[in-house]
This record gives structure tokens, C-alpha cells and sequence, in this order.
């Protein structure tokens, strides 16, 4: 258990801790629940810096830190959806891209053929981490207690704003895109047990 996997693991626990502080009516919890989804993005960064740095790259850390990473961007979209603020349908579609190229993950791991992440995937990611970051900010500059009456309003205009499901239906498509990019560049090793273990 390496430091990377450790921060990585603390990354998975504090997803449901984030939640819980933005759910509750306290504008200060609130802040808390940014800083603390802000922390966990943060160990994200740092981990996979301070493996390639020290050499701590292991394989359960190759796993571990994109599952670790889907599970805080889709526990927040769904936080999100909770708020009113995105669509449940696209949501689900993202969640289940990322749950069977995962599936694959795991099992190309299990017969000792790992895959790369590719180019589109990396960029879908990032495309994804940055969407749910700018909300999260929409949501703590929505506070009044902090910002003002005026802020807020402008914020909630926002986060009710058709273009964020537009935003939102985009990530989506090439979300999917890149799922069904995946799927077709491992073809061979969906297929492997079929052609005879070859």
C-alpha cells in the first residue's frame, strides 16, 4: 500500500462526505463540502505526480485511481441532478459508459492484458472534472450568506440555465462516443474467450 494508493483511497472516502456537508441547510457546512470535494480533486492531481515521481506506479493504482476518480465526478452529477440543476437520463448514460469500460479494465487486468487510456478518453475526463468543478463554484457563489442576495439570484438563474443541459448533453455524447471507441479498439480481448482464448 503505497502513499499514491493511500491518497487515492482517502479520495473514495471522502466522496460521501462531500455529499453529506452539501445537503445540509448550514452555508458554512456547504463551504465545507466544496472545500472538502476540492481536497479530494486535489488528491487526485497529486497522487499520480508523486507515484511517476518516487516510482510507486502499481497496478491496483492504475485501477484504483480512474474508478476512484469516475466515482467523485458521477457521485457529483448526481448530487447535481438532486438539485435540480442536470438531467437524470444523461447522467445514467455516463455512469454506465464508465461502469463497462471499468468492467473491461478489471478484466484485462485479470488476464494480465492491461489497456491504455486513450487521447479522447483523457480528454473526456478533463472535459467532465472541469464541468463539475464550474458548478460546484456556481453552487458556493449561490450562497447568500457570503455573496449576497444579488449573487445568488445570478447564480440561480445560471444553474437553471438551459445551456447547462446543453453543456451537459455534449460531455454526454462524447462520453458515450468514447465508450464505443473503447469497445471497438478491445475488440479482440471482449472476444477473447470466443476465438479460442486467443
Amino acid at each position: 500500500m503505497t502513499f499514491s494508493n493511500q491518497l487515492t483511497i482517502l479520495r473514495i472516502i471522502l466522496v460521501p462526505v462531500f455529499v453529506l456537508l452539501l445537503m445540509q441547510d448550514s452555508a458554512w457546512y456547504r463551504l465545507l463540502g466544496v472545500i472538502v470535494f476540492v481536497t479530494a480533486s486535489l488528491t487526485d492531481i497529486y497522487d499520480g505526480y508523486h507515484a511517476r515521481k518516487y516510482g510507486e506506479v502499481t497496478r491496483l493504482g492504475a485501477f484504483l485511481d480512474p474508478l476512484a476518480d469516475k466515482l467523485l465526478i458521477t457521485t457529483a452529477f448526481l448530487f447535481y441532478v438532486w438539485e435540480g440543476y442536470l438531467a437524470l437520463w444523461m447522467v445514467l448514460l455516463v455512469a454506465a459508459r464508465d461502469i463497462v469500460v471499468t468492467g473491461l479494465r478489471v478484466y484485462a487486468e485479470h488476464i494480465d492484458h492491461p489497456v491504455v487510456t486513450s487521447k479522447e478518453a483523457k480528454y473526456k475526463t478533463f472535459a467532465q472534472n472541469l464541468f463539475a468543478y464550474v458548478i460546484m463554484l456556481f453552487i458556493l457563489l449561490k450562497e447568500k450568506s457570503f455573496f449576497g442576495p444579488k449573487m445568488a439570484a445570478f447564480m440561480e438563474v445560471i444553474l437553471h440555465s438551459p445551456w447547462l443541459g446543453y453543456a451537459m448533453f455534449a460531455i454526454t455524447l462524447f462520453t458515450v462516443w468514447t465508450g464505443v471507441s473503447y469497445l471497438i479498439s478491445n475488440r479482440r480481448l471482449i472476444f477473447r474467450n470466443s476465438a479460442g482464448g486467443r
